[in-house]
């Protein structure tokens, strides 16, 4: 069994939330450039610090990185490409674990180094353009008036639930934008929403779909198509917006749970599903386009979905509420969401009617009967 050490860096810059292992990039490297020297280059070192390290890994996991046969390029032996694999899926699954441990540290160096940073602390569903905006914020708010948002990634179901019991500000959930009554989405959000109590403020809309194979070997077009050939899915977890997702279009389509040959095997997160497809552990899941692109993958698009973010509406008087809000109708903020696979700015930054947006409550109707 090896043993794991964990470090962390301070920096003024933003960098991705990543746990890095130096192993793992010289692996990941070499196998892109089929060759030691090529690796080297593109990482910056030299072909003896390489050659060097790649050496003394072996020595010391006791198995062989690198295959080299005569007129071939390098390519990892059986033993590297599983390492490499396991590492990148362990990423993935523990991506939202990583960054609430960075988004905690960082809150409270935030308020060591400077006592004007404004925290806004944000539970909210998986989503590449939440990411994004939390950098974002970062660098475009003033000095005097830094805005860090505090993102702590977890279902759509938890994040509303985290509000309501007074541990964040703000939290992110997403619906189908042709969401309609008597759904699942609506026997889900519904209980936890009140009008007149909460607030939604527009943020996008994204595309999810099929995340496949380079080429879609299993010609994949719809759910119909997963249930038939029997392709491995991979799942969300319960309480994630993507699992109301996934079972509002089974029911749509007629089809029942079983019938998908990996409903029952859970991934915490889009990118951990978009990880055990493009290692081979799985032909098919259910995630965004942004996702699927990191990954490498193919893209089926399926639904387009709003990205909403709710508060309390005593919340919106709040100087960072406020600021945030100013921020996403910038155009400056909206050509970024636009650059982001699948996302389009919509309404961003505006306080929208629930009722209107979310079609689940019809008082003139209620008011009717009861007279």
């Amino acid at each position: 069994m090896h043993r794991l050490q964990l470090h962390y860096t301070l920096s003024k810059y933003s960098s991705p939330a990543q746990v890095r292992n130096p192993l793992i990039d010289l692996l990941q490297a070499v196998s892109n450039h089929g060759s030691i020297s090529g690796g080297a280059r593109a990482l910056g070192l030299s072909y003896r610090h390489v050659w060097g390290e790649l050496k003394r890994w072996e020595q010391e996991l006791g198995d062989e990185l690198l295959v080299w046969e005569k007129g071939q390029s390098a390519r990892l032996s059986t033993f590297g490409a599983k390492l490499m694999w396991a590492e990148r899926q362990a990423q993935a699954r523990l991506a939202p674990q990583i960054e609430a441990l960075r988004a905690e540290l960082e809150r409270s160096f935030a308020q060591a180094f400077d006592d004007s940073v404004q925290v806004l602390t944000l539970y909210a569903s998986h989503d590449e353009a939440i990411s994004a905006l939390r950098e974002y914020a970062l660098r475009a708010t003033e000095e005097s008036a830094r805005l860090h948002l505090d993102v702590r990634f977890t279902g759509s179901v938890d994040a509303i639930r985290a509000l309501n019991e007074g541990r964040c500000i703000l939290a992110g959930f997403h619906t189908l934008t042709n969401s309609d009554r008597k759904t699942l989405a609506e026997r889900t959000y519904k209980p936890l929403l009140k009008p007149g109590l909460h607030k939604i403020i527009g943020f996008a809309t994204r595309s999810q779909g099929l995340m496949l194979a380079q080429g879609n070997p299993l010609a994949l077009q719809n759910l119909t198509d997963v249930a038939r050939t029997q392709a491995r899915f991979a799942n969300r977890t319960l309480g994630s917006g993507t699992r109301v997702v996934l079972d509002e279009l089974l029911s749509q389509q007629g089809l029942s749970a079983h019938e998908l040959n990996g409903y029952q095997r859970l991934e915490p997160s889009h990118s951990a599903v978009a990880q055990a497809v493009a290692s081979g552990q799985c032909d098919v899941g259910l995630g965004i386009a942004a996702s699927a692109q990191l990954a490498g993958l193919d893209f089926v698009p399926l639904v387009t979905e709003r990205y909403h973010l709710v508060c309390l509406k005593s919340a919106l008087e709040q100087s960072a509420v406020q600021q945030l809000r100013q921020l996403l109708q910038t155009p400056a903020w909206q050509d970024v969401v636009r650059g982001i696979a699948g996302y389009r700015p919509q309404d961003s930054g505006q306080v929208l009617s629930m009722r209107k947006l979310l079609p689940w409550w019809h008082f003139a109707q209620t008011k009717e009967h009861s007279s």
